[in-house]
């Protein structure tokens, strides 16, 4: 028999503690080991019995969400999902909870249509499974919902469909397309420092819900020599400058004679996300195909996978983070998989190598 996902849920409000542990204990493979008012508690019931993951507010009364996160990741480290509120101050702040190594972010559930509903659950219990995989190191640092029908898995299709085949582009620009997931934020900091003000226009997906993405890019571009911004629909991609896809939108890939652009689009999730990496990927296999680079990085479940294939049938180069760099191997290992990579590299040899392909 499977072991379950033990979660203990950390918030100061009781009714969300309820509505988390009731969305939690909807999914068969998890398991609600209990609830906590704030730290203080969430402690004693550490020392008793460590959880596989943790639920972690981070505004909470005798300590805070942050202090809590650090004292964890810098003692014993345990896999920690923050689930913020989506203010300017709550999206700065949930920002820094990644620094100090909680594991995924997402906006507190939404209690106000069986849609979202429903999207809620999948995302956070998509969540917990994806923090209960990762790996990790010590650093120095509303009312109970119902089990609901999960909707079926979308493909990329639902947004763009794939078309009959590709033709070969010439005299465009060349771009850089990437996904990422869990541990993403921190591979895509990364590869991004290492690359110079002159790197070829980069559109990212990176899985994180919507109010997050805007203060993602914002620190991104504290960082980095690149401009980077969270994209907007009609925003115009070109050397210099990173796109980041919005929460709880799709981002398409555009060509209007040489000119990349980006389209922002709702839909359905696809692979159980919005934005979805496959399909920025198979947007950038019609419209860049060979003038492409694809980089698939770290994160749980299969999103990116088949358009990382899509993207090499079409003559662009791709490339998979290999498993020792990866937080969770998941995304690059379905790529892998399937034979869509064409490199798999550590993150640190990533960007070095994307440049002398360029070169």
């Amino acid at each position: 028999m499977k072991k379950k996902i033990r979660v203990l849920v950390v918030d100061d409000s009781a009714v969300v503690r309820q509505s988390l542990s009731s969305i939690l204990e909807s999914d068969p493979d998890i398991e609600v080991m209990g609830t906590a008012a704030d730290p203080i508690i969430a402690v004693k019931k550490i020392m008793k019995e460590i959880p596989d993951v943790i639920t972690l507010d981070i505004e909470m009364p005798r300590m805070d969400g942050l202090t809590f996160l650090r004292k964890i990741m810098s003692q014993h480290p345990i896999p920690v999902v923050v689930i913020s509120s989506l203010t300017t101050e709550g999206t700065e702040v949930a920002m820094k909870a990644l620094e100090y190594g909680a594991s995924e972010i997402i906006g507190k559930p939404a209690m106000n249509a069986a849609q979202f509903i429903n999207e809620s659950k999948i995302m956070l219990c998509d969540a917990v499974k994806a923090a209960s995989q990762v790996k990790l190191k010590r650093r120095k640092i509303a009312t109970p919902v119902a089990k609901t029908t999960v909707k079926p898995k979308y493909s990329a299709d639902v947004i763009l469909n794939k078309g009959t085949g590709f033709k070969r582009i010439i005299d465009t620009d060349k771009i850089i397309v990437l996904g990422a997931s869990t541990g993403g934020t921190e591979a895509i900091r990364g590869f991004l420092k290492a690359l110079p003000t002159n790197a070829p226009g980069i559109a990212i997906v990176q899985h994180m819900p919507e109010g997050f993405t805007k203060s993602f890019a914002n620190s991104l571009n504290n960082i980095c020599d690149l401009d980077v911004k969270e994209a907007e629909n009609g925003d115009k991609l070109y050397q210099g400058r990173v796109l980041i896809a919005p929460g709880s939108k799709h981002m398409l890939l555009k060509r209007i004679g040489k000119e990349y652009t980006v389209e922002v689009k709702e839909g359905p999730l696809v692979n159980r996300h919005r934005p979805s990496v496959d399909v920025l990927f198979r947007s950038a296999a019609r419209y860049a195909g060979n003038n492409a680079t694809g980089v698939l990085l770290t994160g749980m479940g299969n999103d990116g996978a088949k358009g990382l294939l899509e993207l090499k049938e079409s003559g662009a180069h791709t490339i998979a983070q290999d498993e020792a760099s990866s937080v969770v191997f998941g995304m690059p290992k379905e790529a892998i998989k399937l034979d869509a990579a064409d490199k798999v590299l550590p993150l640190e040899k990533m960007a070095p190598y994307v440049l002398s392909k360029l070169s």
